[in-house]
């Protein structure tokens, strides 16, 4: 039974519609509102202002207000906590989250009523040179810095080199972020279901320009080769730190990562198809 519910907020879209459902549900539940102290504490409502460890430790329940980011950015806070997340799109189509603001009232009586799925999603871990760890839900990408040169790197698998590529980005993409980046760069659409990471590069100089399917079981290994630029290290779009020539970086898949509650009959595949655009397969004459 849900008698805290966390909120995460984009932090410049208009979140007030959606946050006036939530407290008027929830004081009529007796349920608490709680929120971080940069986010609720500009936004005139009565949710508590709590640090992210409480609001970790309390929620029974996270709704993340805004986009993609936001979701993903709610995703990486509940990490390996067994929280399920309800993302809300606030303005653009978001891919991520499972309802709009105007669907919110209905979610809220659903989940009220127990109708409803959690889904678990993967995670993927990297290991920095030194030992710091950055965990991404879409992906992690090895990128070119303009006029550092190209993203050159060697690929090893459970101790196993494999290839090399020189492109503008190397990129990790877990099944969720198989719709992002890795999309963008020629991957393949995967089903959130499947328990394997993908590898990809992105504008492949070399002529070897493949995506690798990965288990989740399998560790793999990203070494700077010699030719290779200074790259940038974006966790889920965000810069998180650089590498040289020479560092390498581990990583490592993370299964049920974070939850994320599901509403009704749409699916991954209806969500994808409005999102990307997929107008069915070609007539053949």
């Amino acid at each position: 039974m849900v008698k805290t519910v966390g909120l995460v907020l984009h932090p410049q879209r208009d979140s007030k519609v959606a946050i006036d459902t939530i407290v008027e549900w929830a004081r009529a539940r007796d349920v608490t509102v709680l929120g971080l102290p940069d986010e609720v504490g500009r936004i005139d409502c009565s949710a508590v202002s709590v640090d992210a460890p409480t609001l970790v430790d309390r929620a029974d329940l996270l709704v993340s207000l805004g986009g993609d980011g936001t979701m993903l950015r709610t995703m990486r806070l509940v990490s390996e906590h067994r929280i399920p997340v309800l993302g809300v799109n606030l303005g653009r189509l978001g891919f991520l989250a499972e309802i709009d603001v105007d669907e919110l009232p209905p979610a809220l009586s659903a989940i009220d009523n127990h109708d409803y799925t959690v889904e678990p999603r993967m995670a993927v871990r990297a290991t920095l040179p030194g030992g710091a760890t950055m965990t991404a839900f879409n992906d992690i990408a090895l990128v070119r810095i303009p006029g550092d040169g190209l993203s050159a790197v060697s690929i090893t698998v459970e101790g196993h080199p494999f290839v090399r590529y020189a492109a503008d980005a190397v990129i990790v993409a877990t099944p969720t972020g198989s719709t992002a980046y890795s999309f963008s760069a020629g991957g393949p659409i995967v089903s959130p279901t499947v328990e394997g990471f993908l590898v990809i590069p992105a504008a492949a100089h070399s002529s070897f320009n493949r995506a690798i399917v990965l288990s989740a079981d399998e560790r793999v290994v990203l070494d700077l080769l010699p030719t290779s630029g200074r790259l940038a290290v974006e966790v889920d779009g965000a810069v998180a730190a650089h590498l040289t020539p020479g560092d390498a970086l581990g990583i490592t898949a993370i299964r049920a990562a974070a939850w994320v509650i599901r509403l009704g009959p749409k699916s991954f595949y209806d969500r994808a198809r409005r999102k990307l655009r997929v107008n069915g397969s070609a007539e053949v004459d």
